[in-house]
């Protein structure tokens, strides 16, 4: 079996192919910018790290805009970090237009709100390790505990205009949507390649998905 993690030019590739790797040793992990590969794998990873201006412009320029919005819908999708924010349809991110496969929009943390329960400051971006609370049941979820902790490094998050979607929440300091799921795609802020035993059970956890 094929996965194909999705090559744009500005993905955390190695660490997710590595990943995938490990978790899946019997199938092929293809890091690939040609559309056939993408088009003919039976999973696709759309990982992403930058700003999302560079990577839509990066996504057009090598020709896989088409191909990434087909296999949302056909085959098991793992969107990650940027490869998340770049479903929905327009970032605050230099006004970004993303590939509108979702209704809503992507958003900057307002630094005005950033600070805990006691008073003290957040940084923005939020970088570090955080709980996460599952939404709904999902296959992705299955052997991870509620509230099991991710590793993040980002500045925006999602805001689907389908709150049935939501699949998983993190506070900082508000709640905000970590991870969506749709029929055949499930899509995260975080970083699972980066997530220890809970990351890589996710990883583990999409390489056997039926949807």
């Amino acid at each position: 079996m094929n996965i194909a993690v999705v090559d744009y030019g500005m993905g955390n590739l190695r660490s997710v192919s590595k990943a995938l790797e490990h978790v899946a040793p019997d199938h092929t992990v293809v890091v690939t910018s040609d559309p056939q590969q993408i088009a003919d794998a039976e999973r696709v990873v759309f990982p992403g790290q930058g700003a999302m201006p560079d990577c839509i412009r990066e996504l057009d320029t090598r020709g896989l805009r088409q191909v990434v919005i087909e296999a949302t819908k056909q085959k098991p999708f793992l969107g990650i970090c940027i490869g998340l924010q770049m479903l929905f349809e327009r970032s605050e991110e230099g006004g970004a237009a993303g590939l509108g496969v979702f209704a809503g929009t992507v958003k900057r943390f307002a630094q005005a709100d950033m600070h805990d329960a006691q008073g003290q400051k957040l940084k923005v971006p939020h970088m570090g390790w955080n709980q996460v609370e599952q939404a709904m049941t999902h296959p992705l979820w299955q052997n991870i505990a509620n509230h099991d902790r991710f590793y993040y490094v980002h500045s925006y998050y999602v805001c689907p205009a389908d709150a049935a979607m939501v699949a998983g929440e993190t506070s900082y300091p508000e709640p905000f949507t970590c991870a969506i799921a749709k029929d055949n795609l499930f899509a995260v802020q975080f970083h699972p390649e980066k997530s220890a035993q809970a990351g890589l059970q996710l990883l583990r956890n999409f390489v056997h998905w039926q949807p």
